[in-house]
């Protein structure tokens, strides 16, 4: 039985932002089969890009991949070197830390602009 704690939340995480990179690289590849139908449709299709209230769904797709790269890299660790669940906890609030970190900035840069 679940009993919580971070490798469930990381667990649960990493699957959520695997589905949402997924469900973009579709719509990736629908945009981009707009060029099948001329110039005039794919640049409609990239104009939905420059909405200011696609700049949060460009953010959470930013975040998603960033998470879904570090956690990766982090069950890479602790495939590769099985001693390293011992200390799991510990890696798991130190790369939390350090997403933290890392999208702040992300996020003023990327937000500032809808936020005069």
């Amino acid at each position: 039985m679940y009993r919580g704690g971070p490798g469930m939340l990381a667990w649960a995480l990493h699957r959520i932002t695997g589905v949402a990179v997924l469900v973009f690289l579709l719509l990736h590849i629908l945009e981009t089969s707009m060029l099948l139908y001329g110039p005039e449709a794919y640049n409609r299709a990239l104009a939905l890009y420059k909405q200011p209230w696609f700049k949060p769904l460009e953010f959470l797709l930013v975040a998603a991949v960033v998470y879904h790269a570090g956690n990766g890299i982090l069950v890479m660790i602790l495939d590769l070197f099985p001693r390293t669940t011992r200390s799991y906890r510990r890696m798991f609030w130190v790369g939390a830390a350090l997403y933290a970190v890392v999208m702040l900035p992300v996020a003023v840069l990327m937000l500032r602009p809808i936020f005069p």
